[in-house]
């Protein structure tokens, strides 16, 4: 069997699929598909076929296309995404369902659900004949998990009784569906996505690890018509979860195989039980009725980092001798960090194919990116994980990922530098529940990024957070490196030898530069534009600063890259200067203008000083006609490495998102502290005796992408992590 033709490194075929799940969780209802844009936008599909995929999971999911039944079912979105992939010559695997319940008639317990949803599933196969592959319900195991013993999903059970009717009416469901679509195509094929994590544990738990093994492969098992006496799983679903024996024969006598066996994996998937509770946090505490014990990622507890994918694979060709495909590859968090697993994943999987196993794809998952899986999709909290593509601009602005991708899926080996060093589940900073003395390991030949300005408030920032993510670095002070002397930049560059270069230093006191106008124009102008030419000849990536105060205020509104600059003081046009000259020798760069900067690691940035006044009773003066955006540095760090790793180049306005006078963030800072603003009082700017003339409105808005989180929510961790 082969779903798609093979291409690619070690003849894996590259497929890929849109985060989709619409689940509900008490009366609320959470859409992927409407949250992530991709119902709207016309043209995703064609980016998608750009990466060299050959196959995508395509929803048209039930309770999505026919809410109030069939005869109002809309097809119109299902009919041109599937029309225009048979455009694109890339096969659609067709779910049905994920992680949902249908629609709202009905429910993941109902009896008859099998009956329905096969009733739909008919329906899509008569309107889409030529379709040949498909996954009638998504991860059946997971998802009565989630709905039937962990209560996050409706049903919201929290009992085996209930995990196993909604597990029993999913696979049953498939088979059902399986039947009807065979009966419009007979060679349709069953692509049967699950978790394929395992479970590991301390000594005294071994039963529990034991029992939790032999329940990942249950749904695949009732499928293959496994589950009778002798299975290990059969005495506990008779007796705990009340299934009764005509149930579990049902599918011994319908037994539905898949054609190809979907593994999903997530650095979660493996887990650690340990009945030491004592030592975690009470919200980890559970159980299984007679036992207390915490169920945690295996990656922060074992001493030796869990075996790989092909591992696991092995053990599902070994189980099944069923062809194989990896269906869902994705780590939330740092672009490197993503990179990094889906290196792996590839390798491994790479591995797995030449030590025989028949393994076809490797699927990008949350080619949009994902919302809320943070929370397990109980609550919209608005928390965005970028995958392949990441969609808060509005559009698709292709990641790391998206050029790794293309790669893959062209045949050609992953390249980015980034890769030389080990992801966060390498290295011992991992082990979050576990003492551990080890050092972190070295990045080896990892070329480095190179940090200039490392007394300052930004120098400092990338220097810790460079540290944190596992990012190769070396930072050089003023001292160690003239960026405006064209022979110390050459004498760098040749020996660090690193990838990209953050410029963050550079003159920064805006009155001063009034009168101190040759050196502010040398450290905001001549130093970048010398730091770009040097990068541009190596091919070394350049991200370096700018300011609102390019921007004179006039326009009353926030400012956006292409808007007309034009700066009112010495400052503001020494920064001017620089872009220009920086994208005039590196048009490459990554040029980043941001916005009053506050953080926890500076007591003397605005937010400290504010809260530090307050809190010793003593008064604080704001400005309450001068508008700006501020700026968090951990948040501007933290955006400024994944751009500088995606690749980015031009300008960018980088702020926490929100225009406020400075005493309106004085106000709201006071509240994220719980303090009594009592001792804040407003003043005008021109009461304050600067020197040099400040626009009264210098707020940046984006035309390109908001990639930091809401002011309010960065107010709130600079509070609780602040020095002060």
């Amino acid at each position: 069997m082969s779903v798609a033709p093979d291409t690619g490194m070690c003849g894996i075929a590259l497929w890929g699929g849109v985060e989709c799940t619409i689940n509900r969780v008490g009366d609320a209802w959470f859409s992927q598909l409407q949250r992530n844009g991709h119902m709207v936008r016309a043209d995703d599909l064609d980016t998608f076929a750009s990466l060299g995929m050959r196959a995508l999971r395509q929803p048209v999911l039930w309770e999505q296309v026919a809410p109030d039944g069939l005869a109002s079912a809309d097809w119109s979105w299902p009919d041109a995404c599937l029309a225009r992939l048979r455009e694109l010559d890339i096969e659609p695997i067709v779910g049905l369902l994920h992680h949902g319940g249908g629609p709202a008639a009905t429910s993941l317990v109902d009896a008859d659900f099998g009956e329905k949803f096969a009733v739909y599933a008919a329906a899509v196969a008569q309107r889409y004949p030529w379709v040949r592959d498909w996954t009638p319900v998504n991860e059946p195991l997971t998802t009565a998990r989630f709905s039937g013993l962990y209560g996050c999903w409706a049903p919201h059970g929290r009992d085996p009784a209930i995990f196993w009717q909604v597990l029993r009416n999913e696979c049953r469901a498939t088979v059902l569906a399986m039947r009807a679509i065979r009966r419009v195509r007979p060679d349709a094929r069953l692509v049967q996505t699950d978790d394929l994590g395992r479970t590991w544990s301390v000594p005294s738990l071994a039963h529990q690890a034991e029992f939790n093994n032999h329940l990942r492969w249950l749904a695949w098992d009732l499928l293959c018509g496994r589950v009778d006496a002798t299975h290990p799983l059969h005495g506990w679903l008779r007796g705990c979860c009340g299934a009764g024996a005509e149930d579990i024969a049902w599918f011994t006598g319908n037994p539905c195989p898949p054609d190809l066996i979907g593994a999903n994996y997530y650095v979660t998937s493996q887990r650690y039980l340990d009945d030491a509770i004592e030592r975690y946090p009470a919200a980890l505490h559970g159980g299984n009725g007679r036992e207390r014990y915490v169920d945690v990622e295996a990656v922060r507890m074992l001493d030796v980092s869990p075996p790989g994918i092909e591992t696991l694979l092995q053990e599902a060709w070994d189980r099944y001798r069923i062809p194989i495909a990896i269906t869902e590859v994705h780590l939330g968090g740092h672009r490197e960090e993503q990179l990094r697993w889906l290196d792996e994943i590839w390798r491994g999987a790479c591995r797995a194919r030449d030590a025989g196993i028949d393994l076809r794809a490797i699927t990008l998952w949350a080619l949009l990116g994902s919302h809320d899986w943070d929370c397990l999709l109980t609550e919209c909290r608005d928390y965005y994980e970028s995958g392949v593509f990441d969609v808060r601009g509005g559009s698709l602005r292709p990641t790391a990922l998206a050029r790794m991708a293309a790669q893959l899926g062209h045949g050609e080996p992953p390249s980015h530098p980034v890769l030389a060093s080990p992801g966060w589940w390498r290295r011992p900073s991992r082990m979050l529940h576990a003492a551990t003395h080890a050092q972190e390991p070295t990045a080896g030949q990892a070329r480095p990024i190179l940090i200039t300005g490392a007394t300052g408030t930004l120098g400092g920032a990338f220097a810790r957070i460079c540290q944190a993510r596992g990012l190769s670095h070396r930072v050089l002070t003023r001292a160690e490196l003239d960026i405006a002397d064209g022979d110390a930049v050459r004498r760098a560059l040749d020996g660090c030898e690193p990838w990209a270069i953050i410029n963050a230093a550079g003159y920064v006191r805006v009155d001063e530069a009034e009168r101190d106008h040759a050196r502010c124009y040398r450290e905001n102008s001549d130093g970048p534009a010398t730091l770009a030419r040097a990068c541009a000849r190596d091919g070394v990536a350049l991200v370096t600063f700018s300011s609102d105060l390019v921007f004179d205020g006039r326009q009353g509104a926030p400012y956006v890259e292409d808007d007309a600059i034009a700066p009112l003081n010495v400052y503001g046009r020494s920064k001017a200067r620089g872009e220009a000259l920086v994208l005039d020798r590196h048009p490459d760069a990554l040029v980043v203008r941001t916005s009053a900067f506050f953080g926890p690691w500076d007591e003397y940035n605005f937010v400290c000083l504010l809260l530090r006044a307050l809190r010793a009773g003593l008064p604080f003066e704001a400005a309450s006609d001068v508008t700006v955006s501020p700026t968090y540095v951990p948040d501007l760090v933290h955006a400024c490495l994944d751009l500088l790793v995606d690749g980015e180049a031009g300008i960018w306005h980088l702020t926490n998102g929100e225009p406020v006078t400075w005493l309106e963030l004085a106000h709201r800072a006071a509240q994220a502290a719980a303090t009594d603003p009592v001792g804040v009082c407003g003043r005008m700017a021109a009461e304050f005796g600067w020197l040099a003339p400040r626009p009264a409105y210098s707020a940046l808005g984006s035309q390109r992408s908001l990639v930091m989180p809401a002011l309010d929510d960065a107010l709130a961790r600079c509070v609780r992590d602040s020095v002060t």
